[in-house]
């Protein structure tokens, strides 16, 4: 049976995933976990200040022509929608490096030290490129490849499903 900190470690890692449904059996039990989807829509509804003319005086000598009252001013309530625009990389030619499991990503050996690559370094078939946290174990990710890292995919921190790229390189 888990220990109630592991339960908590999936829970954690269930709510940071794109996956809505989890289910672990072992040696009898059985945990089960689903997200529940709430849809937020923002209504937007125009608000209407009305504006009141004000009356105008025309001398009886000379007839001005009278300018009609400007029309009610309209603010409509902004929705903010966070677009993001990535620059497209043809990567038909590129060697993914993939998640070979499910869990943390990070890019250096611990906080307070680079990380392991960039966009622009060049690696070998047994440079190690990042570590893959899965239940307290690091698992160090190899390169595969010689070439050139073109693109990180994954952020510090992240978590990531297996199969799920996690760098673009261009092969030597």
């Amino acid at each position: 049976m888990l220990k109630v900190q592991e339960i908590r470690e999936l829970i954690k890692l269930v709510d940071q995933s794109n996956i809505d449904e989890f289910v672990y059996e072992h040696e009898g039990s059985k945990i089960s976990m689903k997200k529940s989807v709430v849809d937020t829509v923002a209504a937007v509804k125009p608000v209407v200040h009305a504006v009141q003319a004000q009356p105008v005086s025309v001398a009886p000598a000379a007839v001005a022509p009278v300018a009609a009252p400007p029309a009610p001013k309209q603010e409509i309530a902004a929705v903010e929608t966070k677009v993001e625009v990535s620059n497209q990389v043809d990567t038909s030619d590129l060697h993914k490096i993939t998640s070979p499991m499910v869990g943390t990503f990070y890019a250096s050996p611990s906080p307070d030290t680079d990380a392991y690559v960039r966009a622009g370094s060049k690696v070998s078939k047994d440079s190690i490129v990042c570590i893959v946290e899965a239940m307290k174990l690091f698992n160090e990710i190899e390169a595969e490849v010689n070439g050139e890292i073109v693109e990180v995919l994954a952020k510090n921190g992240q978590l990531v499903e297996y199969g799920q790229p996690l760098f673009l390189v261009k092969a030597e």
